[in-house]
C-alpha cells in the first residue's frame, strides 16, 4: 500500500492580507475588514526602559512591544535563576562554616589521639622498665638464695 502525500503549498505572507480581505468580503455581512484595530487593555504595557519613536507604524509599535515583553519575561527568568544561585551561595557559605567547625573538631580529636598515644607510649615504656627491674631483682635474689644455700650446708 502506498502512503498518500498531501502536497501543501508553501506559506506566502505577502498574499495573506489580500486573502483575508477577500475572505471578509465573501463572508458573513456582519464581518467587516478593519484597517485599524485599537489596542486592548489586556496586553501589559511595554517596560519603562523603552519608548516608541514617532515615525513608527502601529504594527511596528505592537511588534516591538511584543518582542520587548518577551525579552523582559526572559530577563525576569534569568533574574529568578540569580535568586536560586544566591540561595545556593548562602547554603555553600553555611556549609563552609559548618565544615570549618568540623575541621577544627577533627584537628582537636587528632591532637587528643596523639597526646593519648604519647601517654600510652610513656606508660608502656615505664611498665617495661619496671618489669625489667623486677626481673633483675628476682634474678639477683634467686642467685643470692642459690649461692647462700650452696654455702650453708645443714
Amino acid at each position: 500500500m502506498r502512503a498518500q502525500t498531501n502536497m501543501i503549498a508553501p506559506f506566502d505572507a505577502s498574499t495573506l492580507e489580500d486573502e483575508v480581505r477577500e475572505a471578509v468580503r465573501q463572508g458573513h455581512p456582519n464581518v467587516q475588514a478593519v484597517d485599524f484595530a485599537p489596542r486592548t487593555l489586556s496586553a501589559p504595557p511595554a517596560p519603562e526602559y523603552v519608548n516608541h519613536r514617532e515615525d513608527v507604524s502601529e504594527i511596528g509599535k505592537l511588534s516591538a512591544e511584543a518582542i520587548v515583553r518577551e525579552y523582559e519575561e526572559t530577563a525576569k527568568e534569568i533574574e529568578a535563576m540569580g535568586d536560586v544561585l544566591r540561595d545556593m551561595v548562602q547554603r555553600c557559605e553555611q556549609l563552609t562554616g559548618s565544615a570549618s567547625a568540623m575541621l577544627m573538631d577533627i584537628k582537636e580529636t587528632a591532637a587528643r589521639y596523639r597526646s593519648e598515644g604519647k601517654r600510652m607510649f610513656t606508660e608502656i615504656e615505664s611498665c617495661s622498665s619496671a618489669t625489667d627491674e623486677v626481673r633483675r631483682l628476682c634474678e639477683a635474689f634467686r642467685d643470692k638464695l642459690a649461692t647462700s644455700s650452696v654455702e650453708t650446708p645443714k
